[in-house]
């Protein structure tokens, strides 16, 4: 009884001894064993009076993994039990009597892990054969891809003449074709990189070089409102009455509209043509036109403009705008005008 307590001690704290494993996928393995068998038979057929106890057994077996949880094996052990008569007659006490173990056990591996459970049916030859329904645990660890060393305990429970035994075994096994499938501990995916457009201008703050534009600008690559050029202009005209250059105080806002725009644009300049009807002499009315278009350009120069931006010439009755010889047509060509151009950067709208 000692023994048999012993045996399962040292076969339990095998199977404790570590809490981690390599798991297995499918495969076919072979191993080798040795093992203890503990028995206490009496009295077995052909020699009634033969006491059998325990045995020191080495063994084979070949078995398959079905799955992470099933496997099953075949095993043979060569027993060597120490054996005696318990009626001794002359020269008949025995030392020991050989024997053979061999069965199928199933497995199942808890959780696909390294302990695991064990059921199965064994003959056992010794003098005669005898029958026993067997029922475990053990542990396995793999030391590398294939190799791994299993230990176990089992409670054997014969079925022919009752006896209960304990069997503790050691084994080293070579799982075919396989490779370790330890989990590796799963690193946390990186958070996503969320590419932000804090103007919301289709371009991402990464590659934006203009912040905060508009919503409603057209922008480029850079997120920097996208600019065209337009052709902008506007005009001056200011008539006169019949032999005068003096501009009548009705056209001032004109004349300031016109010193806005060149205030807007300061690269532009504007040229003032005075104009004279057909009424007297030529020469007369080319200095007369020449007087108006310098008038107006004084009116420019008080509204801020500077005297080298302005040109002014006079055309006298060499361009009459209405040829007709009424007082409506002298009226209308007793004038002073001008048009001016330039180019605008415009915004383009976003679609």
């Amino acid at each position: 009884m000692k023994l048999k307590s012993l045996t399962i001690a040292i076969a339990l704290a095998a199977t404790s001894a570590s809490a981690f494993a390599a798991e297995k996928t499918e495969g076919f393995y072979i191993g080798v064993f040795g093992d203890y068998y503990d028995a206490s038979w009496k009295d077995l057929n052909m020699y009634q009076n033969l006491e059998v106890n325990e045995s020191a057994n080495w063994g084979a077996e070949a078995g398959y993994r079905f799955s992470d949880n099933w496997s099953a094996r075949l095993e043979y052990a060569d027993m060597d039990f120490n054996a005696f008569l318990a009626n001794p007659i002359p020269n008949g006490n025995r030392d020991d009597v050989d024997g053979e173990r061999y069965g199928i056990d199933a497995l199942y591996h808890f959780d696909g892990g390294p302990f695991y459970g064990l059921f199965g049916v064994k003959e056992i030859t010794v003098a005669t054969d005898n029958t026993f329904l067997n029922a475990g645990v053990g542990y396995q660890h793999f030391i590398t891809d294939g190799l791994f060393f299993n230990a176990e305990t089992s409670v054997y429970q014969g079925l022919d003449r009752g006896y209960t035994d304990v069997n503790a075994k050691l084994g080293i096994n070579y799982l075919f074709g396989q490779s370790s499938v330890v989990e590796e501990p799963v690193e946390a995916a990186p958070e996503p990189v969320v590419a932000t457009d804090t103007d919301n201008d289709g371009v991402i703050d990464a590659d934006d070089q203009c912040a905060n534009t508009p919503m409603t600008d057209a922008v480029d690559a850079t997120g920097c409102t996208v600019y065209e050029e337009q052709e902008v202009t506007t005009s001056l005209l200011v008539t006169f009455p019949h032999d005068l250059a003096m501009v009548d105080q009705k056209y001032f806002d004109d004349i300031a509209e016109v010193a806005k725009f060149l205030k807007e644009f300061p690269e532009t300049t504007v040229v003032l043509e005075g104009h004279s009807s057909a009424v007297g002499e030529a020469a007369y009315n080319k200095t007369l036109s020449e007087k108006r278009a310098d008038d107006v350009a004084e009116e420019l120069i008080k509204d801020g403009i500077s005297a080298d931006r302005i040109s002014t010439v006079g055309y006298g009755e060499e361009r009459l705008k209405n040829e007709d010889y009424t007082l409506e047509a002298h009226a209308e060509n007793r004038r002073v005008e001008s048009q001016l151009k330039s180019v605008e950067r415009v915004k383009v709208m976003r679609k």
